[in-house]
């Protein structure tokens, strides 16, 4: 457990590990991971875990920010320093003073603002635009990114030293395709998040989610959960394989990463009923859209359910 995360699969535990690690010293902290996989909850509980926990944790989204606005957002800028600075505007850097600064996607950030990052950063100070002096701040990064920033390196996206600044203490975080073992927890978890921790899923539920790829990792899940919780009545309390099969696809082919489910060492019939059942469960027991989802004649289904069920 790291800050009340906690992880079953040995991929998220060795995430957790390193955090662990890292979160109480002042080092700069690069997550590494795809888009949804909860870089921002990790970065926040590495913050809530460090000795800057009482002071500001602020988040700067690289990607987000016009590129000719990101300087200014970045390190501020005086009245008067562009057209439309009517006013002063403090910069994240030194909103982060005494804090953490949070540098969302920072494989997004355009190369000129990639050498006023590094400056600050070495030395620990920064100019407001349009600005005369130098102010300084005491900040600890974390960035986080879904880039290859090495191969963002060798294209030349990606400043080769600003890199080893920021590329000495990595935490690879894990896609969910490579932690279903944490299904189970971060199902309760995301409903809890969504208002209905009533709720809990079965077995057979827990298995359909089990079936997807999960492109979009856990943000997908909870947003996947969100529109699931639509469908079950007030007086339920266990969302159901119906409850699924009214969001999913019935094209189950497109999300299933079969590959890596842990099929071997098990009887081709077991298999084979599972993956029938569960597709009639998802189908809400239409045996024709069941039958077209497994490419088989409804003939053919009807006759591997008497055998199964014999």
């Amino acid at each position: 457990m790291f800050g009340g995360l906690e992880a079953e699969s040995a991929a998220m535990q060795t995430a957790l590990a390193l955090a662990a690690r890292y979160a109480p010293t002042d080092v700069s902290v690069t997550l590494v991971g795809e888009t949804g996989t909860g870089k921002d909850v990790l970065a926040r509980t590495i913050h809530a875990q460090s000795a800057r926990m009482n002071r500001p944790l602020v988040v700067f989204d690289c990607g987000a920010v016009a590129p000719n606005l990101a300087e200014s957002e970045l390190l501020g800028h005086e009245r008067g320093a562009f057209t439309g600075a009517v006013a002063t505007h403090t910069g994240a850097f030194e909103r982060a003073d005494g804090g953490t600064l949070f540098l969302d996607e920072i494989g997004e950030l355009p190369l000129d603002l990639q050498t006023r990052l590094l400056r600050a950063l070495e030395n620990r100070c920064g100019r407001r635009v349009g600005g005369t002096e130098d102010r300084p701040f005491d900040v600890r990064v974390i960035a986080a990114t879904n880039r290859d920033l090495r191969a963002e390196v060798s294209a030349g996206r990606f400043r080769r030293d600003l890199y080893f600044r920021l590329g000495a203490a990595v935490i690879p975080v894990p896609p969910l395709r490579e932690r279903l073992e944490d299904l189970p927890r971060l199902v309760q978890d995301l409903l809890e998040d969504l208002g209905r921790n009533e709720l809990s899923l079965s077995d057979d539920a827990l298995t359909m989610l089990r079936f997807r790829s999960w492109p979009g990792n856990v943000r997908e899940l909870k947003n996947t959960l969100a529109c699931v919780v639509a469908f079950v009545e007030p007086e339920e309390r266990v969302v159901e394989s119906r409850h699924l099969g009214s969001v999913f696809d019935s094209e189950l082919t497109s999300n299933v990463d079969i590959e890596r489910l842990p099929l071997g060492g098990q009887r081709l019939d077991r298999i084979e009923r599972a993956a029938i059942l569960q597709t009639l469960s998802q189908a809400g027991g239409n045996k024709i859209q069941a039958a077209q989802v497994l490419g088989i004649a409804v003939s053919t289904l009807y006759e591997k359910l008497k055998k199964y069920e014999g």
